[in-house]
């Protein structure tokens, strides 16, 4: 499919659905499941494209992985901390998580490792992580440009008493994420000192809950920027199930906050440890009604055309950017973004996409380093730009159920998290 042509949605609809795991989630659990000791099952699991390319890289590792994707359920045997094998090629596609977090994996154990990643993914930032592993002793070998993929990957040894880093996550927190939980598999006591701005930490806070989860006594923040992991205790097998993908449903309340509709994604936890919970709060400044009822939770939009305008810092929630902007064209006044500059370092410059897209659609706009601000204005028929990024494709899918016209260019590049979106628009659009 080259391109989805979008359908508006009928007001007041009633929209029941399910959606995939989430990604974050699922690839944590994947991680310590491999360093626990012991025979872990994952059910929920998100089966996409990141999530293959890292279940393949620890099959390359040495472990043993037993895959049923129609029960979403994934069987893995852990290794206490070690990897099986000592020599393997890796290959980390597009996934973020898969990049940072077995990058920090190979660092923590004895071989020689050789990673590569996709084009895409080879424009993203890494030289932060690679910098703070070598300072702890791993050896980083660039085979075309620093800081990026390819590269040799040395272990850093046997185990360590202690060691100490210091470590700017103003590009990404994955790096955070990935030395927090590796760490214990190696060393004794390790003491991480952040450097830079960035305080937005809701996935190193999930990182630090699915550690607890997994049997680590916990991360120690000994100020707001000095975390302490201690190691001497490491992670024990569970039977575990992934929590739905916020991120993913928060497309499909967008989609009933511009129409009047009520949605209701199955399955959404009250204590969920998704930092992209917050958008729900956002939508309800907007003027969206949320209810818990019975163990799910339904949010109803406003009457169309009575969305609110909103001034928001959404550096603890940026994946949901996009889709404020998709949506932000409806609002009576000015909705403001601010404290995303991170996300250009994804996988596209993903405010200039909104821009770009806003230019498209004919709709005001003002970009800013780190934010961009839109204008309330009726979008026009336009085809939308992807790059070959999910969360674009997926947004402004979300225009489209409102306004006529709008279609997807490279609509599958979604399979990175959520292969049948577009099946399940066609479903509840008709």
């Amino acid at each position: 499919m080259q391109t989805y042509q979008g359908k508006k949605l009928p007001y007041h609809s009633n929209l029941m659905v399910t959606v995939p795991g989430s990604k974050s989630i699922t690839n944590r659990a994947l991680l310590l499941a491999a360093l626990a000791e012991g025979r872990s099952i994952l059910d929920g699991v998100l089966f996409s494209d990141d999530s293959n390319v890292f279940l393949q890289a620890l099959r390359d590792l040495g472990f043993t992985v037993e895959v049923d994707e129609k029960a979403l359920r994934v069987a893995l045997q852990g290794m206490g901390g070690r990897v099986p094998r000592s020599n393997a090629n890796i290959y980390v596609g597009s996934a973020g998580t898969a990049a940072r977090f077995l990058t920090a994996m190979t660092a923590m154990t004895v071989g020689k490792f050789r990673l590569d990643a996709s084009a895409q993914m080879k424009k993203r930032p890494m030289k932060e992580l690679f910098d703070a592993l070598t300072e702890l002793g791993a050896g980083v070998h660039y085979l075309c440009d620093e800081g990026t993929f390819p590269v040799y990957v040395t272990g850093i040894g046997h185990r360590q008493e202690r060691g100490e880093l210091s470590l700017n996550i103003d590009r990404s927190s994955q790096f955070l994420s990935a030395l927090l939980m590796t760490a214990p598999s190696h060393f004794d006591d390790m003491t991480i000192h952040l450097t830079g701005q960035r305080s937005a930490l809701s996935y190193v806070r999930m990182t630090e809950q699915m550690m607890k989860q997994f049997g680590h006594a916990g991360v120690e923040q000994e100020s707001e920027r000095c975390y302490r992991v201690e190691g001497r205790k490491g992670y024990r097998a569970q039977n575990y199930t992934v929590e739905p993908d916020v991120s993913a449903a928060c497309y499909f309340y967008a989609m009933a906050a511009i129409t009047g509709s009520t949605c209701c994604v199955r399955n959404m936890r009250q204590d969920s440890l998704q930092g992209d919970m917050k958008f729900l709060s956002v939508l309800e400044q907007m003027g969206c009604r949320l209810d818990w009822r019975d163990g799910e939770l339904f949010l109803t939009g406003p009457e169309p055309g009575s969305l609110h305008g909103v001034d928001v810092d959404m550096s603890d929630f940026s994946d949901q950017t996009l889709t404020l902007a998709a949506i932000a064209p409806y609002a009576d006044s000015p909705v403001c973004i601010r404290n995303v500059g991170h996300i250009r370092g994804q996988e596209c410059d993903r405010l200039h996409a909104i821009c770009e897209n806003m230019e498209r659609l004919r709709v005001r706009f003002e970009e800013r380093e780190d934010g961009v601000t839109i204008y309330p204005d009726e979008p026009q028929p336009a085809e939308i730009e992807t790059y070959q990024d999910h969360r674009v494709a997926m947004a402004f899918a979300v225009t489209g159920v409102r306004t006529e016209g709008i279609v997807i260019r490279d609509p599958m590049c979604c399979r990175k998290t959520f292969e049948n979106y577009f099946q399940l628009l066609d479903e509840i659009t008709g």
